[in-house]
């Protein structure tokens, strides 16, 4: 059932270093044995020097502090190092994601009495419903984080799902998570950049992405290669991070929230939903649908984890997720990591990675108020049957 690969020399070498390079910084918790290990467990094994190395790294992709003072060149050399900033990002910010967020890194609608699991269950449910993924479909997930959308996609259609992704970190957890749900013979997880995805031409019959694919230097290229490897008549569904029409690129509040966004998630450069719709025009592919699915009547907004509407959630751990996502929360989880590291109980750096990702999540509280941002552009596209 593997579709065939077809990797470069290049792409190797890359490969294998960085399969080193991320096995030295997670130390044992690559380990079978160690998968389910703690998150301050996790953050113990962390290798002592090396992660305050790939922490200074990352950030120096944001040479200059505010989007004013940035030059051109600098933000072109932040997009052409998409693939490192996203992959240094995810080795940093994975285990703090499943500890305060879960296996599916990804927002959704709420609805008054859905538990939050759910919610993002549904969320997966309602995208392959609209592409009609069917049992006997080949599909792909781009960008496939620790592989939470594909076992619940997997689960809910019984097609077989290939994944996607440039962090081997989050490759080894996928793998395994695929192996704990009985899904190994239905899913598979492949290492490789997806805006030169290593799989021929018409594999497959769907492919989706879920938040991912603005990670990538350009969404026409990304875009592209979905169209590439998909056969014809076949479905491209995603749901997008995108500015919307509110967003102002002129205004400097907004410049502000977009750098946090952008700092706080590994993301290149964000950009609008009328540039999506154009590279996915300019690609090929037929526009069959495409919505804001943040622009609705919801009385719980899609950012209430961030904003600690604790009335809204309603289980026990609806609440462990709200406590832990709020912005105090998220000043107490940093606070707490900072501590460990006093202690050397937690590896140097790690409360940096705290403090980066709370920048992110404040910022995109901040978006989701003032409606200038959307993580859930969706959009359904299909590739001409000739």
């Amino acid at each position: 059932m593997a579709p065939v690969t077809v990797p470069a020399v290049d792409a190797n070498r890359q490969n294998h270093n960085d399969l080193a390079l991320s096995k030295t910084l997670h130390g044992t918790s690559w380990n079978e044995e160690h998968h389910r290990d703690s998150f301050v467990s996790k953050l113990n094994k962390k290798d002592r020097s090396y992660q305050s190395t790939v922490v200074g790294d990352y950030l120096l992709n944001w040479k200059s502090e505010t989007t004013q003072d940035e030059t051109e060149q600098e933000k072109n050399e932040r997009v052409d190092a998409y693939k490192t900033v996203a992959n240094s990002f995810y080795d940093l910010a994975t285990d703090f994601y499943e500890y305060a967020w879960g296996t599916s890194f990804h927002f959704c609608r709420f609805h008054p009495g859905e538990p939050f699991q759910k919610a993002i269950a549904r969320h997966e449910h309602y995208l392959a419903a609209n592409m009609q993924i069917q049992a006997h479909h080949r599909v792909l997930d781009i960008g496939s984080g620790v592989g939470g959308p594909a076992r619940e996609i997997g689960h809910f259609t019984g097609a077989h799902v290939t994944g996607l992704n440039n962090n081997d970190y989050q490759i080894s957890r996928a793998k395994r998570y695929a192996i704990l749900s009985d899904l190994e013979k239905k899913s598979e997880f492949f290492k490789g950049d997806f805006m030169k995805m290593p799989f021929e031409d018409n594999t497959f019959d769907r492919c989706y992405a879920i938040e991912a694919t603005v990670h990538a230097s350009s969404l026409e290229g990304v875009y592209g290669e979905a169209f590439r490897v998909l056969k014809p008549g076949g479905v491209f569904g995603c749901y997008e991070w995108l500015m919307t029409d509110k967003y102002d690129p002129n205004n400097p509040e907004h410049q502000r929230i977009v750098r946090g966004i952008e700092i706080g998630n590994g993301v290149s450069k964000l950009v609008t939903i009328k540039e999506c719709i154009q590279a996915l025009e300019n690609v090929g592919f037929i526009i069959e649908r495409a919505e804001d699915r943040t622009q609705n009547s919801d009385k719980i907004k899609w950012y209430y984890p961030l904003a600690g509407d604790i009335r809204s959630a309603n289980t026990f751990w609806d609440y462990v997720t709200v406590l832990r996502t709020t912005t105090p929360g998220r000043a107490i989880t940093t606070f707490m990591v900072r501590v460990l590291e006093k202690l050397r109980i937690a590896a140097p750096g790690s409360s940096k990675v705290g403090e980066i990702l709370q920048q992110g999540a404040d910022a995109i509280l901040e978006s989701g108020e003032l409606q200038i941002f959307t993580p859930m552009f969706l959009f359904i596209a299909r590739k001409p049957a000739v």
